[in-house]
């Protein structure tokens, strides 16, 4: 293959989708998205919670607060016009403590900032939005979060660009490297392009690296592991209970969520793993797992933070610490009412080793023609259409 295109976007998750769809509003008509695997949703973009978050937690200045909110109305105006899967279900944001009551005031500081809605209430109110949640008190109730199918959106997406005919995404080709300014070679052949968008979720920071970009940024993945409650006891949770999260870190904390289906997820966890496929066992392995085991460690020694997180999610490998944790957000919650589940997915988390610390907002780095976007994490999906409307902003 010898081929080219106005713009070459490399990765189909539901940032390159969203890209790609933005430059065809644009008026580009000749795009292709190189995609690694078979099809689509194969990693993040298809294995998040089908949470669309409402933008309570984030910085007010930063990408994510400014992009999250927006992010969320289109996303669901595309639901409505496109007939899928759309649950208002709201969520309610808990305080395990009165000590952490301080920190629903604090997301709801954010959230005022911000522009995203959401109300501080006291327990009778908590208790006809959430029966069986458990609060000292007040807790934060977020109307605007809703939930979705991440993959039918995804494919609804996907469907629309190509059916534009002018959009083409090559399965199974994988980027190798850059040949010159406006030239790639793909495990297919050569492609040119006069554009080129790295949205490669986590491998993103490697193929920057091959552009000689973002040296100082490493991406080093989190494994997020869900539980379930049995079919008998998915009463307990009518939307969505998360607890105070620690604002110093970008997890959120082991939280409960009714999917589309109904199905009530107990997690996700956030704990380091050593390969940006490492699903589960050994697979997803390899040689550069050691270098992410290094990073780790450093990461364990010289940050205090890190290494609290890091070593109260290991723990959550186990049922009972999940349970323990889940039981403190929800009454009437016995550890046998909890199940397994294969669900799991990777969450590329940047780390920014000139300041040694995980980066907490999404990092886009332009130069020349070249386009990279890196953390593309939670809330990249909700985030997705506004986040390419700035970025094109920037770029186009």
């Amino acid at each position: 293959m010898d081929t080219g295109c106005y713009a070459l976007i490399v990765g189909a998750g539901i940032t390159g989708i969203t890209i790609a769809r933005e430059l065809l509003a644009k008026g580009v008509d000749d795009i292709i998205i190189l995609e690694k695997e078979e099809h689509i949703g194969c990693h993040a973009s298809g294995r998040n919670s089908g949470v669309l978050h409402a933008g309570i937690y984030y910085t007010p200045d930063s990408l994510k607060a400014r992009l999250c909110i927006e992010g969320n109305r289109l996303m669901k105006q595309f639901c409505l016009e496109k007939g899928l899967v759309l649950k208002q279900t709201g969520k309610v944001i808990v305080a395990k403590t009165e000590e952490e009551i301080s920190g629903l005031e604090e997301l709801k500081k954010r959230a005022d900032a911000s522009g995203a809605s959401s109300f501080i209430i006291d327990e009778k109110e908590l208790r006809e939005i959430e029966p069986y949640a458990i609060t000292s008190g007040k807790a934060l109730f977020s109307p605007e979060t809703a939930v979705i199918k991440p993959l039918e959106i995804l494919d609804a997406l996907a469907k629309e660009i190509i059916d534009s005919k002018k959009v083409k995404i090559l399965y199974n080709t994988t980027f190798i490297k850059p040949l010159n300014n406006h030239t790639i070679r793909t495990s297919k052949g050569s492609i040119h392009f006069k554009i080129f968008i790295n949205t490669a979720g986590a491998y993103a920071d490697k193929i920057a690296h091959t552009f000689g970009l973002a040296r100082q940024y490493k991406i080093l993945p989190f494994k997020g592991t869900y539980k379930k409650l049995k079919k008998t006891k998915t009463f307990l949770v009518r939307g969505n209970i998360y607890p105070v999260p620690d604002l110093r870190n970008p997890f959120l904390g082991v939280h409960f969520t009714r999917t589309a289906e109904d199905i009530v997820y107990i997690g996700p966890t956030a704990i380091p793993t050593f390969g940006r496929e490492n699903y589960s066992g050994f697979s997803g392995l390899d040689f550069e797992s050691l270098f992410v085991l290094y990073h780790d460690a450093i990461l364990l020694i010289i940050d205090p933070v890190f290494r609290y997180s890091a070593i109260e999610e290991i723990k959550k490998y186990r049922k009972k610490f999940v349970f323990a944790e889940a039981k403190k957000l929800v009454s009437m919650l016995e550890l046998n009412d909890i199940e397994d589940t294969d669900k799991v997915g990777i969450r590329a988390q940047l780390v920014n080793w000139q300041t040694r610390r995980l980066e907490m907002d999404f990092v886009l780095i332009r130069d020349g023609n070249t386009l990279h976007i890196l953390n593309a994490v939670s809330p990249a999906f909700t985030s997705s259409m506004a986040f390419a409307k700035y970025a094109l902003s920037q770029f186009v």
